[in-house]
Formats: C-alpha cells, structure tokens, sequence
C-alpha cells in the first residue's frame, strides 16, 4: 500500500489525532487562524443579533412575563424560562422544539422563523397565563 493510503486509514481510524491535526494546522496558520477568527465573530454576532430580536419581538407582542433574560444570557442556548407544559404546546402546536426545562437553541433562530417563534411564545404564554 501506498505511505499516503496508509497515512489515511491511519488518520480515519484515529479521529481524535485527525481533529487534532486539523486545529493545530488553523491556528499555527496565521492566514487560517484570522480566518477562524472572523467565523467566530461572525457566528457569535448573529446569535447577538437573534438574542436581541426575539426579545424585542417578545416585548413588543407583549408577551406576559419579563424576557431581559435573553439578553442576558450568552452563548448558543438560553433557557426562555417556559414550563414544561408551555415546551409541550409549542412543540405539538407550533412545531417548535427545545428542551423540556424550555432550553432553545439560539443558532436555530434565524430571520425567517423569528417572527414565528415569537408569536408562538406569546400565544402558548397568554393562553397558560
């Protein structure tokens, strides 16, 4: 066999070596390493921007309930501070799906769904009220 098929199955049946040879060539690559950089600022600026958009539309629907919460919180999730139930109606009524402690998925929020997830909120909250 060949140094380089070798090299590979070597390489797949390693995948912790593989991953780890993938970052070290990104971040000891300066080119790469701004590259991941700007992904990360761009990745972590638009869940800041959903944040701040669906609890201005929580707000603005007025939805009972504070929602500062959202904003507050950072990183890929936030617990909205539903019930259980509430999870319950909007995944059965609204097809919208988190976590049963109402933990969601910041960066599956995005322009085209946010007005509908907001609405959902509102309704599911103002009808268990």
């Amino acid at each position: 066999a060949s140094q380089l098929a070798i090299l590979q199955r070597s390489e797949i049946s390693n995948p912790p070596l593989y991953g780890a040879r993938i970052a070290a060539t990104v971040l000891n690559d300066p080119k790469l390493f701004a590259e991941w950089e700007q992904n990360l600022d761009t990745m972590s600026g638009r869940i800041i921007s959903m944040r701040k958009a669906l609890r201005e539309k929580l707000e603005a629907l007025g939805t009972p309930g504070t929602w500062h919460h959202i904003t507050d919180q950072i990183g890929m999730f936030s617990f909205t501070g539903l019930t259980e139930p509430q999870v319950q109606k909007l995944k059965e009524e609204h097809h919208i799906y988190m976590t049963k402690n109402g933990r969601v998925s910041m960066a599956g929020i995005n322009t085209k769904n946010i007005d509908h997830v907001a609405n959902s909120i509102k309704k599911v909250v103002s009808a268990t009220q």
